[in-house]
């Protein structure tokens, strides 16, 4: 088929791209189809054009056996990624799959997918079924030297005896997880029965549009780890995420059990002006408009609930809700909402300040931070040039703003575990700090090199500058931090970033045929890969900091590293831009003094050590069966987190407010109370943060160096007349 060349300007800078694995995303109907349906059959057409055409694919494939092989191993990954329910005998049962994947998608066929999910689907419920068997027969002995070894992703797929095995040592382990947290048996086995007849009750919820569209995705990745299909309404709600903005009552829900709860209320959106809605409370049926139909939606999917409830702003929704302290057969409460635009503010960007106390004679300093969670923005506001469109630039440059109302001595940007978003705010965001100039060279499938400038005049903030980043930094926080290291406008500090150097386009599959609906979906296509202005790719090897933290993940765990069809690292020639500074004369003492105080720091050395004790438990892979150890190992945390409140609190240092709630429970989020679990999240949020700190801390030691030294000033900054304020 023939696809118009012509495509939406629409470029994304993700980190990874998550599978869209078997979640439920479609209606309540669970029958599985006998194959597609016309759309899906159309969707699977439309979805080869692109993937198999090198005018829109960066590294388009063939789609032949070879590519076959390929789709049908991330299928079965996707189906059951941790190898617990498909026996080995089961895998070779779809071996005359393998090299009829090809086949399935050209046609529009899906016979070979929906078979593999069937037995999916049987194989969960034999596998669950035997584990509800075995909490009413089995009594349980944690005395021996077994252990659970739950790392499965290498493993070889396991005969049905195996299983067997390893089924029982899971149950095992959940059983003792809860019977350390204190529970009885009774209880336990109560907890445990539900918790199996829930996962199976989550497979059975899946269905036709489900199978479909992790299949395309199995598809999708096979190309490349960050090309996806999104089928209609998944594409809506990444929308929805990129634009920090929906039309809504501003309530989080959670699906607990067989029904709808409210896990928290958004500030400003029509639950939280009404008053009438918490945490907690449970949302038993829905009605549109002021009248009519209430439809009861206990044991509903909660995407299908979401849709009931969202709609267009001003439009009025009816809601049945049993307050959260109510028995569960409660009557319920009616109330109408109107709907409204709800701003996501807590996926926006923050600021604050730090002080930084002086020593050795330096000066305190005031250290202003922003926290940049994604690089979001809303494309359709823009498009209408809507004036209060969400944008993580127009964010930041009003948050640079006050922190120069507060005379701030130098600014943090903290871009840990952003994963990245759009490609024009990394660009536009780079240009608050830099004035005019490339910010990133970009390669199409073809060859041809743009550049993407920043062609305003002027800047936000031209004082100290730091980016601090981790391996979670993906993709647009790449190009930003590659941009201001290459420019030499600040310090880069923290972790080896995760190493995405492509573009993704969002390409709306229905602006082809001739439809009156959202019928096909979105594919989420890499389109480019882009260079930093110095000609470096940060595909596989991310930005390198100047200035480096511990590391907390291995990079063959967690990273562009770990994908085996990833791009491969490249260089092409550098782009002509400005050297404002050159801190290699300086990073040695930086580096000292950071040692020197971090040495004294109890928080980062506390910090130092959990990080230390996380990698080596996760590459163990593997936990004891044996009550004594677990409760040994329990113990010494606890030990250790009353000791590090102790001291934090005979050292002046603020009480740790999440530490009291640091204890494993065995229980899974939604078996929890949903309104303190909410409440115990937020008390995560304000932890104490050391590293942000630290870095505040090497920011101003970088500013002391340069202010105190005007040779050494002129050395690092030669171009610091025009970014003044470095030096004072």
């Amino acid at each position: 088929m023939k696809l118009s060349k012509t495509l939406p300007v629409l470029a994304f800078a993700f980190a990874l791209s998550a599978p869209i694995a078997l979640l439920a995303s479609a209606d309540k109907d669970t029958a599985l189809p006998a194959g597609p349906t016309a759309a899906q059959a159309k969707t699977a057409e439309l979805v080869y054009g692109l993937l198999s055409d090198s005018r829109f694919a960066y590294r388009p494939r063939t789609l032949d056996d070879t590519l076959s092989r390929d789709i049908f191993d991330r299928y079965l990954e996707a189906l059951d990624p941790g190898k617990l329910f498909f026996t080995a005998q089961d895998i070779a049962a779809f071996a005359p799959y393998q090299a009829k994947l090809d086949d399935a998608i050209k046609s529009g066929r899906m016979d070979a997918p929906y078979a593999m999910f069937t037995v999916y689907k049987q194989r969960v419920a034999e596998r669950v079924g035997e584990a509800r068997k075995q909490l009413k027969t089995d009594k349980f002995d944690f005395t021996g030297t077994d252990r659970y070894e739950y790392d499965r992703e290498k493993a070889p797929w396991a005969t049905d005896a195996q299983l067997d095995a390893l089924w029982r040592q899971s149950v095992r382990n959940d059983w003792l997880r809860l019977k350390l947290a204190g529970k009885e048996p009774a209880e336990i086995r109560k907890t445990l029965d539900k918790r199996y007849a829930n996962l199976i009750g989550s497979v059975d919820d899946l269905n036709g549009e489900d199978v479909f569209q992790t299949f395309l995705t199995s598809y999708a990745n096979s190309i490349d780890p960050h090309t996806d299909y999104f089928n209609p309404r998944t594409a809506a709600n990444f929308n929805l995420t990129m634009s920090l903005s929906l039309e809504g009552i501003g309530a989080v829900l959670q699906k607990q059990d067989e029904v709808v709860v409210i896990r928290e209320i958004i500030p400003g959106g029509p639950a939280a002006r009404s008053g009438k809605l918490k945490p907690g409370d449970r949302i038993v049926a829905v009605g549109q408009g002021t009248s009519g139909e209430m439809k009861d939606v206990i044991g509903w999917r909660i995407d299908d609930v979401v849709e009931q409830i969202r709609g267009a702003k001003n439009t009025p929704v009816r809601l049945d809700v049993v307050p959260a302290e109510s028995l569960a057969d409660a009557k319920p409460t009616r109330m109408v909402l109107v709907r409204d635009k709800v701003r996501l503010e807590e996926q926006a960007a923050k600021a604050q300040t730090i002080s930084i106390p002086g020593t050795d004679g330096a000066p305190a300093r005031k250290i202003g931070v922003i926290k940049l969670p994604a690089f979001y923005q809303d494309f359709e506001g823009r498009r209408k040039n809507a004036n209060d469109y969400a944008s993580a630039t127009r964010d930041v440059a009003r948050l640079l703003a006050q922190l120069k109302v507060q005379k701030v001595d130098g600014v943090v940007l903290d871009l840990r575990n952003n994963g990245g978003g759009s490609l024009t705010e990394a660009v536009e965001l780079t240009g608050l700090f830099v004035d005019k100039g490339p910010v990133v060279q970009v390669v199409e499938s073809g060859g041809r090199v743009s550049v993407e400038d920043d062609t305003r005049s002027g800047v936000a903030w031209d004082g100290p500058l730091a980016v601090l980043i981790n391996r979670g930094s993906a993709s647009a926080s790449e190009i930003f931090a590659g941009a201001i290291q290459d420019y030499g406008r600040g310090l880069v500090i923290g972790e080896t970033t995760f190493g995405k150097g492509t573009v993704q386009n969002l390409i709306d599959l229905d602006r082809w045929p001739q439809n009156d609906g959202d019928k096909y979906g979105q594919v989420k296509l890499t389109i480019a890969q882009f260079f930093r202005v110095s000609g470096g790719s940060t595909q596989h090897k991310g930005v390198v900091p100047d200035i480096r933290f511990p590391v907390t993940v291995d990079a063959s765990e967690f990273g562009e590293s770990t994908y085996d069809n990833a791009l491969p690292w490249s260089r092409i020639s550098p782009v002509e831009h400005v050297q404002y500074g050159n801190f290699a004369p300086i990073l040695p003492r930086l580096d000292a003094m950071h040692a020197a105080r971090v040495a004294k720091d109890k928080e980062f050395q506390w910090w130092s050590e959990d990080v230390a004790q996380f990698r080596e438990e996760a590459a163990k892979k593997f936990v004891s069966l044996n009550e004594v150890e677990r409760r040994t190992e329990r113990d010494k945390f606890e030990a250790k987190r009353k000791q590090r409140q102790a001291e934090r609190k005979s050292l002046g240092l603020a009480l740790d407010p999440f530490a009291e709630t640091d204890r494993d429970d065995g229980l899974q989020a939604n078996e929890r109370n949903i309104a303190e679990d909410a409440a115990r999240e937020k008390l995560e949020e304000k932890r104490p943060d050391p590293l942000l700190r630290e870095s505040a801390a090497i920011l101003a030691d970088a500013l002391t160096l340069l202010t105190g030294d005007q040779k050494l000033s002129q050395q690092v900054l030669p171009a610091s007349r025009t970014m003044g304020h470095w030096s004072e």
